[in-house]
């Protein structure tokens, strides 16, 4: 079987993508052993090779992830090997082949030639960027799936504002969601999160909260305030943070990864928001991170149940990862 995925709708492409190899995993190869992803303009020629003509290991079906093998510029003889598999049907019949591209516009006659036969197969799907009408019903759906609802007006800002970067969008939208919990999403809750300096506040919030710099953490919490933030959005947003600090440290942990595109495939996060958390991974080790994120979501709770004044619980968790 082939598949061909492609199109500037990298988030939707790669949310597709991801739930093939799940599916695949949950019916067939749970330990993944049979699933290979391999970065064409990364890898080897012979490795690929040995890789698409490799067949199953103890079992019925193999799955190969070939990325960006038609923008690999300097891939041409392969390019021109797989097109050559692909014509004489050749490929070996138990395996599924996954053609995943980021950005479709090859430049040579080989790469032309091999991006036309992809086209031909049964499975090519061109993920475009929904714009008007299609984009805030994705993006009204997408909250709705995850619990939440907005009002059209708010629906209207965000789309407008941030129309050609989902994965940006997508990040707000859970943003929006934490913040807000089930009451419905206003144009002002909207106007607040696209404010840029939020982001860049957060982040020095959580540095000097992590570094314990109690003093820095109580000044900058009230100049918050002072500009119209609550503590359930200063809470949530801290939480978001760690919690992407944690996961981080984990990958960096086991795998030694430092690349921020590399990092935002794997964690489902717009790569300006792994640029922005990478210089924080290496000064903070796991259990530090993991301590202070039980904390926050013991305090998260409370707020969320009504167990103590919001600016007070927040006050307190201060203290306790501070001290």
């Amino acid at each position: 079987m082939i598949i061909f995925l492609y199109g500037p709708d990298t988030f939707r492409s790669r949310r597709q993508l991801k739930k093939m190899i799940n599916k695949f995993k949950q019916e067939r190869d749970p330990q993944g052993f049979n699933i290979s992803i391999l970065n064409c303009a990364q890898e080897k020629n012979n490795q690929i090779l040995e890789q698409i003509l490799a067949t199953p290991f103890l079992a019925e079906k193999r799955m190969l992830i070939l990325e960006n093998l038609l923008s690999a510029t300097k891939k041409t003889d392969l390019q021109e090997k797989i097109l050559e598999y692909l014509e004489a049907k050749s490929l070996p019949k138990e395996n599924i082949y996954i053609f995943w591209e980021s950005d479709c516009k090859p430049k040579t006659n080989v790469s032309k030639n091999l991006f036309s036969r992809l086209l031909q197969e049964k499975y090519a799907q061109k993920f475009e960027i929904y714009k008007g009408t299609k984009l805030s019903a994705w993006v009204n759906q997408e909250i709705q799936e995850r619990g939440g609802k907005i009002s059209p007006q708010a629906l209207e800002y965000l789309v407008k504002n941030i129309a050609n970067d989902i994965w940006k969008l997508n990040s707000i939208i859970d943003q929006l969601i934490s913040y807000k919990l089930e009451k419905e999403i206003e144009l002002k809750d909207v106007e607040l999160f696209l404010d840029e300096k939020i982001d860049d506040n957060i982040f020095n919030l959580v540095d000097a909260l992590i570094a314990g710099q109690s003093k820095k953490v109580y000044q900058m919490i009230r100049e918050q305030y002072r500009i119209g933030e609550n503590p359930q959005f200063i809470l949530s947003m801290i939480l978001r943070q760690i919690k992407i600090l944690l996961e981080l440290r984990d990958l960096y942990d086991r795998e030694d990864i430092l690349s921020s595109d590399l990092l935002a495939k794997k964690l489902n996060l717009h790569p300006f928001v792994i640029k922005k958390s990478l210089p924080f991974v290496k000064k903070y080790n796991q259990n530090k991170l993991k301590n202070i994120y039980h904390k926050l979501l013991e305090i998260d709770i409370k707020t969320k149940t009504g167990q103590g004044d919001q600016s007070m619980l927040l006050d307190i968790l201060v203290g306790k990862i501070t001290s």
